[in-house]
């Protein structure tokens, strides 16, 4: 795909969060959110990077460990969950709409996950397509902010692959 002419701004996204349910997974749409998703932590391959020396000169750096890139983004409070509407809080949390829902890594523990994509727009801009971030196997934590106006923040690890497009 050849480079975009147009920037792209917080107005051209939209987040979802899609649990492992067969057939017809959950899905949470973040609504009245503020076009601030946030994605640290990239580094190549998803592995850390460690540094070996010899009495102070560095002889090789190497890839390591696994790396898990965090991201977050937050939304206006209009609700803080519900019971049956797919609410982010809800989805993040397993309660509500979400608790009989499956984990994206059911079977490697007991830790709720979920993918999160950001859809950012393209098409409209004469891209070839749109573009998105697919972050696989996520844990969140949520949060709840007074304010003017009120605030509902996300964020989370990603334990799985990350892919771009």
């Amino acid at each position: 795909m050849a480079h975009s002419a147009v920037a792209k701004n917080f107005r051209d996204g939209i987040i979802t969060l899609t649990d492992a349910t067969p057939v017809t997974p959950l899905v949470a749409t973040a609504i009245y959110e503020d076009g601030d998703f946030k994605l640290d932590g990239l580094v190549q391959g998803l592995k850390e990077h460690a540094n070996y020396e010899d009495r102070g000169v560095r002889l090789s750096t190497r890839k390591t460990k696994s790396a898990f890139p965090t991201f977050s983004f937050s939304a206006i409070m209009t609700d803080l969950a519900d019971n049956t509407d797919k609410h982010i809080v809800n989805a993040a949390l397993k309660t509500g709409a979400f608790s009989a829902g499956v984990s994206t890594t059911a079977a490697k523990g007991d830790v709720w996950t979920m993918d999160v994509v950001i859809t950012i727009e393209g098409t409209n801009f004469s891209d070839e397509a749109d573009h998105s971030i697919t972050l696989e196997d996520c844990a969140f934590v949520a949060g709840v902010a007074e304010g003017d106006p009120n605030k509902l923040t996300i964020s989370g690890t990603c334990y799985g692959a990350i892919t771009m497009v």
